[in-house]
Order: structure tokens, then sequence, then C-alpha cells
């Protein structure tokens, strides 16, 4: 596989839980967590995207790197193709990876698979999805739900729409988007480009910016889904998973 570069986009402004980048999990803070993850998933240099220098600061602490970027940027995306420019001007990398920065329980293999999926030459942008077990998920509009091409045996399938909504009908699994996604470098500047679409608008996702404009959209099959940070509760149990 080619080799990839993982970025982390970090910003302190957070509706709920304002200055999560920095939240102590058991003596590091959040985003070094989510870096860890990446480092082990071996799959290519990894760094933090960040307008914050504080954040910036917290990262190089540990020894890791993490990149000053625009405070501008109208999403994850925008913040992750600057750093990449930044890091990488000569575009040794063709393949960048999109880790969110309140991830810090993702399994390593999860960016392992995603990032496996543009082996394809075919696929524009990888992601993730694992099987709703809870029933109360299938409703929930907080779970956005992957709507998957082909049979629910595959391991590697193709996104044909994501949702808020409970989708597909009828009998058989729902599919859990796991907000990770593995970029050919020329898909992401393409996608940065264009303006937001109308289901994008919607349905407030996105990633279906990307389908709107005709790209292939692969997804690996997972396991689980990492637990998101996003209220002082989910922090709370991200701590405890890490203290025991």
């Amino acid at each position: 596989m080619t080799q990839a570069l993982v970025i982390i986009p970090a910003r302190m402004a957070a509706s709920r839980l304002p200055g999560k980048p920095l939240a102590d999990i058991a003596g590091k803070p959040m985003v070094v967590r989510v870096a860890e993850r990446a480092e082990a998933a071996s799959v290519g240099p990894v760094a933090v995207a960040t307008d914050s220098s504080e954040i910036v600061a917290a990262v190089e602490a540990e020894g890791m790197r993490a990149v000053l970027t625009s405070t501008d940027h109208p999403s994850g995306s925008d913040r992750v193709f600057e750093a990449a420019e930044q890091i990488d001007p000569d575009k040794a990398c063709d393949l960048i990876i999109n880790v969110q920065g309140d991830f810090p329980t993702i399994a390593p293999a999860i960016i392992a698979q995603t990032a496996a999926l543009l082996d394809d030459a075919d696929v524009d942008l990888g992601t993730a999805a694992a099987a709703i077990h809870d029933a109360r998920e299938r409703h929930d509009r907080n779970v956005v739900k992957a709507v998957l091409a082909g049979a629910d045996n595959q391991s590697t399938r193709r996104a044909l729409y994501f949702t808020r909504s409970t989708a597909p009908s009828g009998p058989g699994p729902l599919y859990h988007h796991v907000g990770i996604y593995a970029w050919r470098r020329d898909a992401l500047r393409r996608f940065i480009s264009l303006p937001q679409s109308t289901l994008e608008k919607r349905e407030k996702l996105e990633q279906l910016r990307a389908i709107e404009a005709g790209m292939t959209v692969a997804v690996a099959v997972v396991d689980s889904v990492p637990l998101g940070v996003d209220t002082p509760a989910l922090l709370e149990r991200v701590r405890t998973r890490f203290t025991g």
C-alpha cells in the first residue's frame, strides 16, 4: 500500500464540551490518545492539525507532531488538506487519512482497514461502518447510518448513501457510520473545492457531497464503533476505559 499521511483535526471550540482535545484521559490529552492509536495503526506518519497554539504545545510536549492551521476552515476536511500541504509540500504521500480528534478509543485496526480500501485504484474515498446491534440506535438521529451496496457478508462494501434516518427499510442489518476518512489526495482537493451539496445541507452530513459529486466511496465493515467524546458524561466513560 502507498504510504499514507494520517492527520487528526482538532479545535478548541466545541458547543457541548469546550476544550475537549486537551481533556485529560489517564494523564494525557485526548488528542494525544487519538494520535497514539493512529501511530499504532502503522499506516504512515501522524500529525495533529489545529487552529490552537495551546493544542500544538500539548501535542509537541508528548513528542508528537502538530501543525497550526487557519482559524477560518468550515470543516475538518479543509483543515486536514491545509495541514497535508504544510507537512508534505512535495506530495510524497498520495493518501490522506482523517481521524477524528475525539475518538480516543478507536482501534488501530479500523484505521488500517480504512486506509487499505485505497489499494483499489477505483476508490476515491474510504470510510468505515459497523453493524448496529442496539435497537435504540436504529432510530437515533444522532447515529448516522451508512446505506451499503453488496452482500451483508462482505467485509468491503460501497456506500450508496448516508442518513440520520432509519435506512434501509425491511429486514436485515443497519450500519453505524464511523467518522474516519481515507482520501486520495486529488479527491480531497476536489472535494474541498466543491460547494456544499443539496443532500449534504439537508442531512447535515459532509460525506454526501462526495457521493453527489460522483466519487466512489468504499466502506470497510468493522467490528466496533469507537466511542466519540462530545459530552462530559462520555468523557467520563472513556476515562473509565483507560483506568479500568
